[in-house]
């Protein structure tokens, strides 16, 4: 901009700088009256502006100035972009193709006296609703015996986001989100059906364990709620299994699986854990708040991966070392002493007194206690969802990820005879529901699938926008 201001054209109307690498406060400097006193139409389209408050400052000496485009730069991502720029600028008629209407001067009207307090930040909501089309792979396993395994199956969606390098380190991420950050130097547990996991490592990428392994992976999760993986009757404790060795954890030959690990510079949010159902709902909403606007923009032209998770976890009932009760001590002396008493009394000629029979208590059984081993984690759907569109200035993404059929006739089988069967445990006086028949020929899976939303916040009015982020 510059050089382009050393001899302008002094009766210049339409100046067309988009899709080019302005960045930095200082280009604001060039866009004033000074330089182009008679300029009616401004293209900033889709640089790398970042400060809003001093690029309209510089805009309004633009006397002339009627149609502007300023959207595909991070600062027409903060939630006031619209409102405060139509303030600053009341000569405006057109923002971005978009006609600047009556209504707007007026809901944004006095927002500008108050622009230099309003914080620099974007503000985006993500919601995960159902899960679809999930193949039911409990059903290929076999009955577990006494000794178990007990199996659990849970499925989970996690998606990426820019980490927002500028926002303060403790701030609250929410309730909803797992955030996971591995470190390039330790791979990751994982394969496509593994046998073998090191556990600390994957409970750091599935927020199952917030240790660190050898003190190069962190992890801090806050979740909304525990997945419901217990598959187990009656009262029971989980034991975790000990924390392996450096040594033991090297044996094991680890190796990364990129698709369950953050591109770089971004971090890893997951949904709650869920049992099977044909349709899971996720019920996921979180809110991203980031002030690192340069590289949110390049995020969002590179898009989120979303990923479908299955996790396996195998549990052992652990054989504890029977112990002798002082109790039984107790109960023989006592016997033995009722023993003497009666004896006494035939000695003396009295009579014994009639038995009392008692109702034998019921055993209280202690509480089974169960060993669990690592999850064991496989990738059901893997895909992009394309967030280009939120730059370009549309408000919402909405999209539904579809992964293609993973579920058979031979699984939906099982799982119609299992269903069945617990359509017959029904009690009477219930109307149990029919289950159809599944027909090769009449066989039309659904495919595995979920519903994405990512919205970009944007402020309604000048009350919303000040209430929101004034400092």
């Amino acid at each position: 901009m510059e050089c382009l201001c050393a001899c302008p054209p002094a009766g210049l109307q339409h100046l067309g700088l988009g899709h080019n690498k302005l960045l930095g406060p200082l280009e604001s400097l060039y866009v004033t009256a000074d330089h182009w006193p008679n300029l009616v139409s401004l293209d900033l389209g889709f640089n790398d502006l970042t400060d809003l408050q001093s690029m309209v400052a510089s805009l309004r000496t633009l006397r002339h100035l009627r149609l502007l485009v300023l959207q595909g730069n991070p600062l027409a991502l903060v939630p006031y972009y619209r409102g405060l720029t139509i303030d600053s600028l009341a000569q405006l008629c057109v923002l971005d193709d978009i006609t600047v209407s009556p209504n707007e001067k007026h809901l944004f009207r006095g927002l500008s006296l108050s622009g230099d307090l309003l914080a620099q930040e974007a503000q985006f909501v993500v919601t995960i609703g159902n899960l679809r089309g999930v193949l039911d792979t409990s059903v290929l396993d076999p009955e577990p015996g006494p000794e178990g395994p007990f199996v659990a199956y849970s499925y989970y969606v996690t998606y990426d986001f820019v980490r927002d390098e500028e926002g303060e380190a403790d701030e609250d991420t929410g309730e909803l989100a797992e955030i996971v950050k591995p470190s390039p130097s330790l791979d990751l547990l994982v394969e496509e059906s593994p046998e073998e996991v090191g556990e600390d490592v994957i409970k750091d990428l599935v927020g199952g364990a917030t240790e660190e392994v050898g003190g190069s992976l962190g992890s801090e999760a806050e979740e909304s709620g525990e997945s419901e993986l217990s598959v187990i009757s009656g009262p029971s404790t989980i034991l975790q299994t000990p924390r392996a060795s450096a040594e033991e954890l090297a044996k094991l030959r680890l190796r990364i699986d990129p698709r369950l690990c953050p591109s770089p510079g971004t971090v890893l949010f997951s949904t709650t854990h869920k049992p099977w159902a044909e349709v899971i709902p996720c019920s996921y909403e979180m809110q991203h708040s980031l002030r690192g606007l340069v590289p949110l923009k390049a995020f969002l032209l590179a898009g989120t991966t979303v990923t479908i998770v299955e996790e396996k976890i195998l549990s052992w009932p652990v054989v504890l070392p029977a112990v002798d009760s002082p109790l039984s001590a107790k109960r023989g002396k006592g016997e033995k002493n009722k023993k003497g008493k009666e004896k006494d009394r035939k000695g003396q000629g009295e009579k014994e007194p009639a038995k009392e029979w008692k109702v034998p208590k019921k055993k209280k059984e202690p509480p089974k206690e169960f060993r669990q081993d690592p999850p064991i984690l496989q990738v059901l759907g893997r895909g992009l969802v394309i967030l280009e569109p939120l730059l370009a200035g549309e408000p919402l993404v909405s999209t539904v990820c579809n992964f293609g059929m993973v579920r058979t006739l031979t699984s939906d089988r099982l799982t119609l005879a299992r269903d069945s069967k617990k359509i017959k445990k029904v009690a009477k006086k219930e109307k149990p529901k029919a289950v159809n028949p599944i027909y090769e020929s009449d066989y039309h899976p659904e495919p595995l699938t979920v519903e994405v939303q990512i919205q970009l916040n944007q402020c309604r009015s000048a009350a919303e926008a000040l209430r929101m982020f004034a400092v």
